[in-house]
């Protein structure tokens, strides 16, 4: 079996910046693990906060987005298996590996199934309550294109994994479920008395997180009217001018700005508040207040696909009256933070994954010793790849004509 895997990412991995940023760096760090020669190439430009990925042995191509030059770089790479970051990806190239690399097994990271989020967003904007009926939209008819066109696609929370099959019928033998790499850790986090106030993590590019901050922001008052000396504080990547007039220290809210190290950031707070309206996927700053020790209160979405009231370190509530209470109940009571915090520790050792990665490299290898007999079982794949289903890819060849016309 072939060992070369091909990365195509949509932007370079920022671990630092958002919880899309480490979570392709552990898959990059799970094929390092088991043996593979991995190669990362993307069209996007670099940024100051990208990672290294040369440090780890990973070879960096930079490629061109509607280009023939990707064709010519694809065959001579040759990769046995190549993972797309996120649908958009997969219909920009994935035609093109078909082409080069016929026997190349496919992949797609769905990071989070962009259409939830989307048909929740437009909920959420138009101030209706969201159902599984709106995620049958345009953009869900691109993203399960994607997945049905690639051998297989993983899929970070079981919730989703469940839409999935019960919404858009998807066979399971294409989709496996791989949440964030959790392993059995040891951490010594500060205690009640050595942490002080409130604290909102999130890179602010994304959507749920401005709107978030939004929700914090008529939030806030009600709490501080309670806890008077009491400050919330605002972290993540990329604010706008936008997230900076929301500063206002003279009423606790302030704008810290980006985060080097999430984790222990929030180790420093007594309490994580994010009401999270609308969202998709796993959101990675609960994995952080985990790991931080740290109570936190959110929404049903905002703890989908990992707990529920009974395991949740913190409070889970949409109700905006019970938000506020239970953000002071936790903040001015030790031993409730304390039960909080224990409850945490047991969700994190509940959500240790390494079984479910080493499951991954299983699922490959399995694959590409029967590679033709899954892709003869997978007709709706086969008919999408079909020349008349082939819309991404003229589209590309237009794009291309077009730039050098």
């Amino acid at each position: 079996m072939g060992k070369r895997v091909l990365i195509i990412g949509l932007v370079w991995p920022e671990p630092n910046s958002s919880a899309a940023g480490w979570r392709m760096l552990e898959l990059v760090k799970c094929f390092l693990t088991y043996g593979y020669d991995v190669h990362f190439a993307c069209a996007a430009g670099k940024s100051e906060y990208s990672f290294p990925l040369t440090d780890l042995q990973v070879s960096e191509h930079n490629i061109l987005l509607n280009d023939s030059s990707f064709d010519s770089f694809i065959a001579e790479l040759h990769p046995d298996i190549v993972l797309f970051d996120r649908f958009m990806v997969e219909e920009q190239y994935s035609w093109r590996v078909k082409s080069a690399c016929p026997n190349a097994l496919l992949i797609l990271d769905t990071e989070d199934l962009h259409s939830i989020r989307l048909a929740r967003q437009q909920s959420h904007k138009s101030n209706k309550e969201s159902s599984e009926d709106s995620y049958a939209n345009a953009h869900s008819l691109r993203e399960i294109a994607a997945i049905l066109r690639c051998d297989l696609s993983l899929i970070i929370s079981s919730y989703e994994v469940e839409v999935l099959d019960r919404v858009f019928r998807v066979t399971p033998e294409l989709l496996q479920f791989l949440p964030f790499h959790i392993t059995a850790e040891q951490r010594e986090n500060p205690g009640f008395q050595d942490r002080a106030n409130f604290a909102f993590i999130g890179n602010f590019i994304h959507e749920p997180n401005w709107q978030t901050v939004l929700a914090l922001k008529k939030i806030w008052p009600l709490i501080r009217k309670q806890l008077p000396a009491s400050e919330l504080h605002i972290y993540g990547a990329y604010p706008s001018q936008k997230v900076w007039e929301l500063n206002k220290p003279k009423d606790g809210f302030i704008i810290k700005g980006r985060a080097e190290n999430a984790i222990e950031t929030l180790a420093q707070y007594r309490v994580l508040l994010a009401p999270i309206p609308f969202g998709a996927g796993l959101k990675g700053k609960f994995v952080d207040a985990l790991r931080a020790g740290t109570p936190s209160i959110t929404t049903t979405i905002g703890a989908e696909g990992f707990s529920n009231n009974e395991l949740w370190n913190g409070y889970i509530t949409d109700v905006e009256e019970d938000f506020v209470a239970n953000g002071v109940q936790l903040a001015s009571h030790e031993s409730d933070w304390q039960q909080a915090s224990e409850k945490g520790e047991q969700l994190l050792k509940a959500l240790n994954s390494e079984a479910l990665f080493s499951e991954f490299m299983s699922t490959i290898e399995k694959l590409q010793e029967n590679l033709d007999a899954h892709r003869r079982q997978n007709i709706m794949g086969q008919i999408l790849w079909s020349n008349q289903f082939s819309a991404t890819k003229y589209m590309s060849l237009w794009i291309q004509a077009k730039n050098k016309g």
